[in-house]
């Protein structure tokens, strides 16, 4: 089985007030059906109040991500799937529940993963 990730920038979303709330909770309960179907991996949304920062390879920080990448940030969820139509199907059910389109990848295989 091959681990997709599903995800949206923040400014994919484009709700507010109750209909944010209302987001927050079907994108909860799919979250919750994904675990109890046993594809569930991980997932979670990025903390944009916390900047980024890179690590070099001497262990050295410097504020800021890469300067030339677009910023990362929305949500995401990993779900390990048999099949890349069985991906799309879960990735709508998240897009609908979110009010708004999902891109989908799907991770390559790393057998030391």
């Amino acid at each position: 089985m091959a681990k997709y990730l599903i995800s949206f920038p923040s400014a994919a979303m484009k709700v507010t007030g109750s209909e944010l709330e209302a987001a927050g909770r079907d994108a909860h309960a799919v979250i919750r059906e994904a675990k109890d179907a046993g594809v569930y991996v991980f997932g979670g949304g990025i903390d944009e109040t916390i900047p980024p920062v890179l690590v070099a390879s001497d262990g050295s920080v410097a504020e800021g991500g890469y300067p030339w990448a677009p910023a990362l940030n929305g949500g995401f969820t990993v779900l390990e799937l048999p099949s890349r139509a069985e991906a799309v199907a879960w990735a709508a059910r998240i897009a609908k529940a979110c009010r708004c389109e999902q891109e989908l990848r799907v991770f390559g295989y790393d057998p030391e993963s």
